[in-house]
Order: structure tokens, then sequence, then C-alpha cells
């Protein structure tokens, strides 16, 4: 597997144009939209022990920093828009550039962080991941379901009255939560229960840049207008639900990873997107009011830990002992395209479930064409062949027409026919409703190159079907060589509603986001995949399960696809984890997901990459797909303390500053860096980059120490597979444990040869460190990097 170190470079100064563009003054996009009164939303990091006694609060000392300087300033005073005090210390306000600069320059102040808009990316997988109500000994009942442990899920917020939220047979809530149910907008107080035992929305920073909120089209409240969160919270911990399906496909029990954890939603995404100062405000509500769980399926650009407001939420979270599981982000399946990689974030792509809904296209030329589809409504009749036609083949507006943009058909050419539509720009559901305000019968939906041969199903509002990209260019070639033949080309779509049992599954799906690491390479991202494609869960009233404005339909559940789903799979894996082994911490946690994790599909092969069919690689997947029977019995795990990520952020040249910033230690760095280098993070992979600069070996050691969590004595033999063209040796090859709870620890040496790469390219082989003890087998992916200098 080959990258180009020219791709690094370009997207390390995406991302620092990307965060640039917050000091720019030419910018129409809605995050920018308060650059016409001079200011915008940052993040203001303070010192919390320097606060003046004669301040009551460290709200009051805020507000009076902030009064301080509107006396030197022509712009309207400021205003505290969150006060942080769980996971960050400090408070968030829109600012001008020059009470910004003020700010800055005062003693207690630590940082200013610019704010970033971030986007959410966007049943039958409790069974295919193994978790089945019937088995005695399973991570269900040892974890009693997830009862009493609590997942905070950040998100679009929720749709409380859907059957997945109900308390029936629940317990009284945990006596720990200290969380509320704040009233808003057609969301009383009293609907939480004992299941949804918390819910609240944070908006300051989103109205902070866009202005007061329009409360025709959103819910100023926790209510959910999107469905996203309502969908991300069934996946985490949703009741049993029977019967359950989406217009009639994926029929069956409906059910989250966790039925009886308790869940609290934090509504933080609104119209224009999800803002840093909101999500922070969400993460510090989250960890005070008592969450065992953070679920975050969303993402931006990748930026330093210290201007990460993720990053740093998440970590105040670990440091109080909460998981924080994240989605790896929806840009595959290209390289470098990984999210939310802070080593102290669980990151979750995405793979498919052995379910799918096929919808294939039979052409007039006799062939049939596999596609993808979840449509119920009226169909093609029976039988009957329909005009087919490529809108850019039609002499058109080629580029718009292709891609099926708004107004861009003409009913002449469309009307009572097939349209192949290009992937790209607007929704795949959006396409469909444009062809049929223009007449047209059905939609052919084609991939482009990028997207390659994944399929995602979607409620189409007429009859229509995904095809891959190379199927899509033999549409095309057909229209285009029966147009010019006596036989002018026609096609129907075949629904077959829903297949199981499919195989090959799982298969990384094609929009799953993938390494190398773009911040730290040295730590593999993502760190597991799970079910993320075609994915059943709980659906609001008032949103049409294609998203589109036109679609009136009422369904309680839908399918959806995105990493998205994969994370709050794991969200609610970990609450599992956490009940059945409540003094696991959060990298106790990710470490039993990840050694236990598998790369085989159920052909018993190698997971396939959907986007190519062929085989996928570490920087694919990270460790594998999980598998919570074997996690919950790891044998051995690699834990990681709140010092240890100081000591990594030591070894990545961070200044003490940048690492209060994230940390909130004051870190000093010296005997850290003698400690080794980045790389040497207790993580459960292993990843080095080799930079050859006209070297013919190099070498690197990497120190582990795994904590026995099986049995009191048990011994364990390592297996070596070394990545091609290295040498691997461990120190020691065997590990005795005497006790539960003993530490040991181990030395990975590698040794590697140069390879022949072009200036600016790089190579990526891969292997495993495996100890067993003959019940338990603990896999650790090692990596090496070769990069050639430009």
């Amino acid at each position: 597997m080959a990258f180009s170190l020219l791709h690094l470079l370009l997207s390390l100064i995406i991302s620092l144009s990307s965060l640039s563009n917050f000091s720019a003054s030419s910018s129409s996009s809605p995050e920018n939209n308060n650059q016409n009164d001079g200011g915008k939303t940052f993040i203001v990091q303070v010192q919390p022990d320097s606060k003046p006694s004669i301040f009551p609060t460290h709200h009051d000392w805020y507000s009076s920093s902030l009064s301080s300087l509107s006396s030197s300033s022509s712009s309207q005073p400021p205003t505290i828009l969150h006060t942080y005090s769980t996971v960050f210390h400090g408070f968030s306000a829109k600012l001008s550039p020059s009470q910004a600069d003020q700010l800055q320059s005062l003693s207690h102040v630590i940082s200013l962080i610019p704010e970033q808009v971030r986007h959410i990316h966007t049943t039958r997988s409790p069974e295919f991941l193994g978790l089945r109500t019937t088995d005695p000994a399973g991570l269900l009942k040892e974890s009693d379901f997830g009862s009493d442990l609590v997942i905070g899920v950040i998100d679009t917020g929720i749709w409380p009255e859907r059957q997945s939220f109900h308390d029936r047979e629940l317990g009284p809530i945990p006596t720990k939560w200290k969380g509320s149910c704040v009233a808003g907008k057609d969301f009383a107080a009293n609907l939480c229960n004992r299941k949804l035992i918390g819910a609240r929305f944070f908006s300051a920073g989103f109205e902070s840049t866009n202005g007061k909120m329009n409360e025709t089209t959103e819910y100023r409240s926790p209510r959910d207008s999107d469905g996203h969160g309502t969908h991300t919270a069934s996946i985490a911990a949703g009741r049993y639900v029977f019967p359950a399906s989406t217009l009639g496909y994926a029929k069956g029990v409906a059910a989250g990873m966790a039925p009886k954890a308790r869940l609290a939603a934090y509504k933080v995404c609104w119209s224009a997107g999800c803002y840093d100062s909101d999500i922070l405000a969400a993460f510090d509500a989250a960890v005070a009011d008592g969450c065992d769980v953070v679920s975050l399926s969303v993402g931006g650009v990748v930026v330093p830990y210290y201007l990460d407001a993720i990053a740093i939420g998440a970590f105040g979270a670990s440091d109080a002992g909460v998981f924080v599981s994240a989605s790896a982000g929806n840009g595959g399946p290209g390289g470098l395209t990984v999210t939310n990689v802070a080593p102290w974030v669980t990151t979750v792509g995405a793979g498919t479930i052995d379910r799918d809904f096929p919808a294939d296209v039979k052409l007039g030329n006799g062939r049939t064409i596999p596609g993808m589809s979840v449509y119920s409504g009226p169909g093609l009749a029976a039988g009957r062949m329909y005009p087919l036609v490529y809108a850019d083949s039609e002499g058109s507006d080629g580029y718009s027409s292709s891609l099926c943009l708004e107004g861009s058909l003409s009913q002449d050419l469309v009307k009572g026919k097939i349209v192949v539509c290009d992937r790209g720009i607007n929704s795949r559901a959006t396409k469909g409703d444009v062809v049929r305000k223009a007449g047209g019968v059905g939609m052919i939906l084609a991939n482009g190159v990028f997207d390659g041969e994944g399929l995602v199903a979607d409620c189409h509002v007429l009859p229509a079907t995904a095809v891959g990209a190379a199927t899509g260019d033999e549409i095309r070639r057909y229209i285009t060589a029966a147009s010019k033949s006596k036989s002018p080309p026609t096609a129907t779509i075949v629904f077959k509603g829903t297949r199981i049992r499919v195989r090959p599954a799982p298969v990384v799906a094609s929009f799953s986001a993938r390494g190398p690491n773009p911040q730290a390479p040295e730590i593999l991202k993502p760190d597991v995949i799970a079910p993320g494609l075609n994915i059943l869960a709980a659906w609001p009233d008032k949103i049409g399960p294609s998203g589109v404005a036109s679609d009136k339909r009422n369904t309680e559940f839908n399918i959806l696809s995105g990493t998205s789903m994969a994370c709050p799979h794991v969200s609610g894996l970990a609450a599992l984890l956490k009940a059945a082994h409540p003094d696991w911490s959060p990298a106790a946690i990710r470490s039993a997901l990840m050694t236990t994790a598998y790369t085989v599909d159920n052909r018993g092969e190698t997971m396939l990459d959907e986007s190519s069919g062929n085989t996928s690689t570490v920087m694919d997947f990270g460790a594998g797909h999980v598998h919570p029977q074997k996690a919950m019995d790891p044998g051995l795990v690699y834990d990681i303390s709140s010092y240890d990520y100081v000591n990594f952020l030591c070894n990545y040249n961070y200044t003490t500053k940048n690492i209060q910033t994230v940390t909130r230690k004051l870190a000093n760095c010296n005997g850290a860096k003698r400690a080794g280098h980045a790389g040497n993070l207790n993580y459960p992979s292993l990843s080095v980059v080799f930079q050859q600069y006209g070297k013919h070996k190099m070498n690197t050691h990497f120190i582990r120490t795994v904590t026995n969590v099986g049995g009191p004595k048990s011994v364990y033999q390592v297996r070596i597979s070394p990545p091609a063209g290295t040498t691997v040796t461990v120190e020691p090859e065997r590990l005795a444990f005497r006790r539960v709870g003993q530490k040991l620890n181990f030395l990975v040496r590698v040794h590697a040869l140069a390879v022949k790469l072009s200036p600016g390219s790089t190579s990526v082989t891969s292997g495993s460190i495996v100890w067993s003890d003959g019940k338990h087998t603990v896999t650790s992916p090692l990596v090496v990097t070769m990069q050639q200098p430009l």
C-alpha cells in the first residue's frame, strides 16, 4: 500500500488553511457569518486557581474579565456563551480581534482556541456481533444488558416517544446521576423516564455565529429535528422492539447494543452544523452529570490536539474515567481521511453486516446489473421495459444534469423514463426527487470512480437503485451504443426485498475513513471497525426516511449508513464491558476491543475493501472488526494513564502550554522525552514511520506493558508475524503471571531495510505481535511505514 508524502503535506496545508479561515474576513460560509460584526467565537482556557477571592464564582470572574475588555474597544461588550468547569476550565465568547488580543495577554489566560464547525458523519447487527439473549454466559447476561451504565450521546437530539426508549422493567435511575431533563420547544421535562434519564441542548455557539434560531424549522430543545441523534442513540442502547422494519425492509427485532443502559441526550448539532463551543459544553455536562460512556458521531478537519475542542473535551472525559467513542469519518476510500484521531479516543470505522437489500437493473440488452435500494411504494410495471436516459447524453447542461441537480432536468427529455444520475454534490435521495419532479419514473444512481463499488441502500422517493462505478460505466456505454442503433436504450428495476446471511461479511465500507493518521502516524487509526452500512434504528416523526423535504412518509425506524452508525455500536459495547468489569479504565476497554478484534470474514478470508473488491489492510480496519464476546475476556490489556498521554504529547514535541491546554496538567517533559518516542505510548497497536534519507538499515523499539485480567496463573508465549522486509524480535518471549492485575513489560525491536521508492512516496507493510496462553489470543497490529523524502 503506498501513500504520497505530498498527499500528507497537502493534508496538513488544508488543515492549517481551514484553521486560518477563522481569522479571515472574506467568507460567505455559515461559520464565518459573524465576520460582519467583527467578531468570532473563541474557547478561552484559564488557570482556575488564579481566581481572586472577591469573585464568588468563576463565571463572575470571567464576566468581569470580559467587561474590562469592552472599555477599550468600540464593539459591543462580549458575553459568555458557555462556562466550562469539568473537562475544561474556562469559557467561550464571541470576541473582536482586539478583544481576543487583550484577553490573550492576561496572565491567567492559558490559550484561545478558534471555534471549528463540525458535521454529523452520516436489526441485525446485535445478532451479527454474536450478542444473543439465549447465551447463558454471554456479554449481555454478564453485564445485565448494561443496566445502570449511562451513555451520553452528543448529537442532534432525540425523539423520546419511540419504543426504543421505553422504560418498562427498568429499575430506578442510578443514584450517581446528577443530570437533568431540560424543557424547550415541544419537549417537556416529563418526557424523560428511567431509560432516557437526561436531555439537554446547547445552542449558544450556533446562535452566536448564525443569529437567533429559526424555530419554525428547528426545535430549540433536546428534540431531534434531523433524525441522526435518535438513530445513533437507539443503536447504542435501544430497547427490544418487535416488530420493527423500514417500509417493510429488515423485518425483525430491533435492539441496541446495551438494551438496559440509560441514555442521556446532548443536542449540539443544528442546521448549520455542530459548533465547538457547544460540543465542549456537552462534554463538560456529560461528565459532570455522571455518564460512563460518551458517544460522538461528529467530526471535522484534523488539527493539532491543542486546537481541537473534541480532543480536549475527550481528554477531560477520559481523565475522569469516561470512555469516549467517536466516528472515524466518511471520507473513504481515500487514505489520510480519518478524523477524531486523539489516542484517548476510540476511533471507529464502518463495516457491512450479512444483510443487504438487492434491487437490480435489467437492461434492454439482456444484462442484469446488481444494485441496492430500500424503496417501498408504487413500483414499475412488472415485465415492462422503460426508456433509459443519461441526461448528459441528451445535450442539456451536461455537468448539472448528469448529477441531477435541482432544476437541471428537462421534462421533455426525462418524462416517463428511467434516468441515470451521477453521485455527488447533492444528496442521493434528493437526486431522485429531482427526477420525480421532472416526470421521470425511476432513477439509477451511479457511483463515481472515487466511490468505487460500495453501495448504500437509501429510502428513495421513487423507484430507484444504486450501482457501482464500473457497472455505472457499463450502463452509460449501453445507452450511448443503443442510442445510435435502431433499438433505443431501455431498462427496468427489480426490487428483491431483504436478503440475509450474505457472503462475504463483514466488508470494510467504501465510505469509511482510512488511515494513516494525519496527526500522529505512530498511533494507528481507526482503532476498530463496527457495523455501519444499512443499519436499522429508531427514527423521528415528521421527518421522511429519505430526508427529502417533500417526503411525507412516517416510519418508526430508518435504515442509514455511515461511521456515525458504527460509533454507537462501540459505545454500547463499551457500556456492556464497563458493566461486566467496573474497574476497567477507558484505555483497558479499548484494548479489549482491539486485541480481540478479527480481520477475517464469514468465508474465513481477510476482509475485503468494498470500494475495490480487493483485500483490505490495517489502514482500512485498524485492529479489525469488534468481537464483543471475546472482548469480555481478553486475557491481557494495554492500560494507559492520563500521565502516559502527557508523556506522549511531550514526545510529540508539544510545548508545556500546548499540553496544559489539552490536559489541564503542567508537564515537565525532560523526563518524559528520555523515556523514548511517541510510539512508546502503551497502545494496543504498534506503528513506526522510517524516513529513509539514503539509509540502508533502520531500526526502532517499542516498550509495552500488559496487565493480566485473565487467570491468576497464566503463561503467555509470543508469536511474531513480521511486516514484509523487516526483522522483529520480542524480549522476553514468555510472560508468566502469578496473579490477576499483575503487570509485565516486553520490548519489541524492529529492523527494516530500505525499499525502492520514488521521492515523496511511502510504502506500508503490516504484521502482528500475538500473545497466547492457550485460552486467550491477544493480538496487536504492527505497522511499518517507509517514507522517501522529496
